[in-house]
């Protein structure tokens, strides 16, 4: 009977469907889609008639949404969607942001007449709770979801599979070396087995050769990146809607409570509710600063920080603590940040008749960095000499450091150095019993009147700790001293602790998806024509690198400890023996 030789072409054939088995599901990458590559009709041919219409207007309605689902979850649609986001940000940080500063953005919007109005429609002032923006958070996040499940599949899938065969012919991998030892075929194959199981690769082994392969970690490093992203979004979106932010001005000695009425200015996430504060408290003891007197930095603050005693929970003990620049007191899930300092004159008000009208100090807010301050006082209850109900109010400057060489009444160095109030008092209705809210730091002087002196002239004064002013009405202030004040940045944000996580997370993956190289490693040991053994080692990985080369060499002379190579100097060529012990190859180099 004749043999049948296997064809030239058929060999080749063979060899390449063995390299593609070899590389197969060394990614858990989705593959590139085969056929139609622009869409089209999806419901193919449209039978007459109603219900003909309406199952083809079925199959195109279902062909169109999971074209569009394709499309969505693709990491090249999800990677667009990510640079949409980080340009979307862009916005929010060149344009004042109506969550951040009201003010600041009201006075943005009037001061461009054009691009106000403008800005305003795109949602530019609150570009985080825009709609544009909120689609494509959506949209990323549905993205990442979508081509993070059937990866993991995936990757679950490859972690309880199995290595591949080893290729018939291990000489067309990109990584390759062969040599002939007097070893036994099994020992080789078992030391083989060994080696690799001690450098942590997967084994499997055949009938005459052993599979392996390294590198899981990669893909897991890739997913966990992507999953990372998933956390990050879902908590800047916990953050922005449980999230609370509160400001509260408090003079030295006085307290704060967590408490809504407390805040002199509050914004919280729209899913926020007054119970989300949790309870807790703190007073200011004492507040701490020292400034540079010389040099071209003079009035830098040197020491800034304030001593404060807070107490967790409801009843829980008094405790001491620091709170600095950037250096925050974190008590019951709320970080309270020092943000800013000045200082309250201490007054004491008393009417025409004698009585006590006020007393306390006046907060006052700072208009420059040497602390000039605006001062106003409102008094509502006050009669006068002759016994009259009438209201008074008080504005003017606070000057820590007065210098009157200057020819003006700006303070030329924060600290208390020559502090002076400057006041100028003002009768009539102040309005606060109107019901309509007002700001505690500006008067309203159009319906009142200006005090006179004798001559006629506006009454102002500038007093030193210890003076008074005698109203023309019989009323005074006296200046009693000077207390510091601190304001402070109450923030509760839920998703910071799971933010973090999430980028420590992201920055872990992606040093795994970089840095761990999927590969495969095959080692086969067969007896040759010449009675030695033929031991082939082959190395596959998933891109190219100068590792893969340099790990296999490492590994066959670790290998060659058991099966040392022959050193006979009539010794025949590795591949030729290798050829001889494959009969597909031998009858290769026959038809040759």
């Amino acid at each position: 009977m004749g043999t049948t030789e296997t064809p030239p072409a058929a060999d080749g054939a063979a060899d390449e469907t063995d390299a593609a088995a070899a590389g197969s599901r060394l990614s858990t990458a989705p593959e590139e889609e085969r056929g139609q590559a622009v869409p089209g009709s999806f419901g193919g041919v449209r039978k007459p008639g109603a219900f003909g219409y309406a199952a083809w207007a079925a199959r195109e309605t279902i062909g169109w949404a999971r074209w569009f689902w394709r499309q969505l979850t693709s990491m090249r649609v999800a990677l667009i969607l990510l640079f949409l986001l980080s340009l979307a940000t862009v916005p929010g940080s060149l344009v004042p942001q109506t969550s951040v500063d009201a003010v600041k953005a009201e006075g943005w919007r009037k001061s461009h007449e054009t691009l106000g109005p403008l800005y305003d429609k795109l949602g530019l002032f609150h570009v985080y709770s825009s709609v544009w923006f909120s689609a494509i958070y959506i949209l990323l996040f549905t993205s990442l979801v979508g081509c993070i499940v059937p990866r993991t599949w995936q990757f679950v899938g490859q972690l309880r599979g199995r290595p591949p065969a080893a290729p018939r012919n291990l000489r067309r991998l990109p990584a390759h070396t062969t040599w002939r030892t007097d070893a036994e075929p099994e020992q080789v194959l078992a030391a083989a087995r060994t080696l690799l199981k001690k450098r942590r690769f997967r084994t499997e082994p055949g009938s005459d050769s052993v599979a392996s392969e390294k590198g899981y970690l990669r893909e897991a490093g890739n997913l966990v990146f992507h999953i990372a992203l998933i956390v990050l979004l879902i908590a800047f979106a916990s953050g922005q809607l449980w999230k609370s932010e509160g400001q509260k001005l408090i003079v030295e000695g006085d307290g704060f409570a967590n408490t809504l009425v407390q805040y002199d200015d509050f914004k919280s996430g729209s899913l926020f509710t007054a119970d989300d504060l949790k309870p807790f408290s703190f007073y200011l003891d004492d507040f701490e600063a020292t400034y540079e007197r010389t040099g071209p930095q003079r009035g830098t603050p040197r020491t800034y920080e304030a001593h404060v005693t807070y107490h967790e929970g409801a009843d829980g003990p008094g405790r001491k603590a620091t709170v600095k620049v950037n250096e925050p007191l974190e008590t019951s899930g709320s970080k309270v940040y020092l943000i800013g300092h000045g200082y309250a004159p201490v007054v004491t008000v008393r009417d025409g008749q004698g009585d006590v009208a006020f007393r306390g100090g006046i907060p006052s807010l700072p208009i420059d960095n040497n602390i000039t301050e605006s001062t106003v006082l409102k008094v509502g209850d006050y009669r006068t000499k002759d016994g009259k109900k009438d209201q008074i109010g008080f504005k003017g400057n606070f000057v820590p450091t007065l210098d009157l060489k200057t020819g003006t009444m700006l303070s030329q160095f924060p600290d208390l150095d020559n502090p002076r109030l400057v006041l100028t008092a003002y009768h009539g209705w102040l309005g606060t019993n109107s019901g309509t809210p007002q700001n505690v730091y500006q008067l309203d002087v159009s319906k009142m009147q200006q005090f006179k002196d004798k001559d006629g002239n506006p009454f102002a004064q500038a007093l030193k700790v210890g003076d008074t002013m005698t109203l023309p009405d019989g009323g005074t202030l006296k200046f009693e001293g000077i207390k510091p004040w601190a304001t402070f940045q109450i923030s509760q944000q839920p998703g910071n602790s799971t933010a973090l996580a999430g980028a420590v997370a992201a920055l872990a993956g992606v040093a795994g998806s970089l840095f761990i190289q999927r590969r495969r490693v095959w080692v086969r040991a067969v007896r040759g024509k010449d009675g030695h053994t033929v031991v082939e080692l082959a190395g596959l990985g998933r891109s190219e690198s100068a590792k893969l080369p340099e790990e296999l060499a490492d590994l066959a002379a670790a290998l060659q400890a058991d099966a040392p190579p022959v050193t006979a100097t009539d010794a025949p060529d590795p591949a030729e023996s290798a050829e001889s012990a494959d009969p597909s190859a031998a009858s290769e180099g026959a038809r040759a």
